[in-house]
């Protein structure tokens, strides 16, 4: 069989292994799914090894094709992103980078630095997938990743995008009105929470606090939970109970009255958010363009620090 033929079969195994799925590799790779199957079981017959597991349900690499995954997966990846490098090496960068962060960061942080670059550069395409699980980025075909800086594996290259963030706790005057103010982490056992879903985990996200040395997880509890801080945000406004949020998304509603913050000598700052990328991957023209786009710059002597930034720990990474 001809060379590109294997590396095409190659590359649709890669796309189901990695995907778990033959709808959504199919539709990745633009290809019909009856066409997929029937080039993955000629793929096995021709190696005389099952490659997959298929159940009604799931489908997952054996042994075999685990090995196959780890081994070839890596190379065909570097080959792919060199060939992409290549083809940039002209005036005009132009290839796609796919990022994967959290919503707040989208739209705090890389949206209003990515969207003059975009202008500037029309042949740069960008896909954004917002996403609050630790995303294997290398096994899911992203480029780059958005996290908190502790959670970056030190195989990556890690840019910091952001400063420290300032945590707040809030809740509107109406819930206020209905409930006493807290004063101590031990206050919290007798408020509406409003709590965050943890993806990786399925656990609830227990708030991280912090007054001098004093360091504390409370494991609060309301009647609303969340997997996004956005939601928390609003079910706040609603009168619903306290949150614990990055305090730039809830400064514009503090200054208009619309929330109030409490306990704010419990609310610590959090290192800021990275992008990280593999340190083996080629990077591209557009690769780099991007980094550098999305790179934290220190405020110069004298100027007011960039409003509207993102900076937080696991409320929004979620391990």
């Amino acid at each position: 069989m001809a060379r590109d033929n294997d590396i095409s079969d190659l590359m649709a195994f890669l796309a189901v292994a990695r995907e778990r799925s033959f709808t959504r590799a199919a539709a990745k790779l633009g290809v019909s799914q009856s066409a997929l199957s029937h080039t993955l079981r000629a793929m096995e017959a021709r190696m005389g090894l099952r490659l997959l597991t298929r159940t009604t349900r799931s489908v997952a690499p054996t042994e075999a094709g685990e090995r196959l995954l780890q081994t070839v997966g890596p190379r065909l990846d570097e080959i792919e992103a060199e060939l992409r490098a290549l083809k940039e090496m002209r005036d005009q960068p132009a290839g796609t980078v796919r990022i994967t962060a959290i919503d707040f960061a989208v739209d705090h942080v890389i949206w209003p630095r990515l969207a003059p670059l975009l202008l500037q550069y029309p042949d740069i395409q960008v896909e954004v997938s917002v996403d609050y699980r630790l995303t294997d980025i290398v096994a899911d075909g992203f480029d780059i990743g958005v996290r908190h800086g502790d959670q970056v594996e030190k195989d990556m290259i890690a840019v910091p995008v952001d400063a420290p963030m300032q945590m707040a706790m809030v809740a509107s005057p109406a819930y206020f009105a209905r409930h006493p103010v807290p004063r101590t982490p031990q206050d919290l056992t007798t408020q509406q929470c409003i709590t965050l879903r943890l993806p990786t985990k399925g656990g609830l996200y227990a708030w991280e606090l912090e007054k001098g040395r004093q360091k504390l997880q409370a494991r609060v509890s309301g009647q609303v939970v969340f997997n996004g801080v956005y939601q928390m945000v609003n079910a706040a406004l609603s009168g619903l109970g306290l949150a614990f949020v990055p305090d730039d998304l809830v400064a514009p509603h503090v200054a208009q009255g619309n929330l109030v913050r409490v306990m704010e000598d419990w609310c610590p700052a959090f290192p800021g958010l990275h992008l990280y990328y593999p340190s083996r991957r080629q990077s591209s023209r557009a690769l780099q363009l991007v980094v550098e786009a999305l790179r934290y710059r220190r405020p110069a002597l004298g100027e007011a620090p960039v409003k509207g930034s993102t900076r937080s720990r696991k409320v929004l990474t979620n391990s």
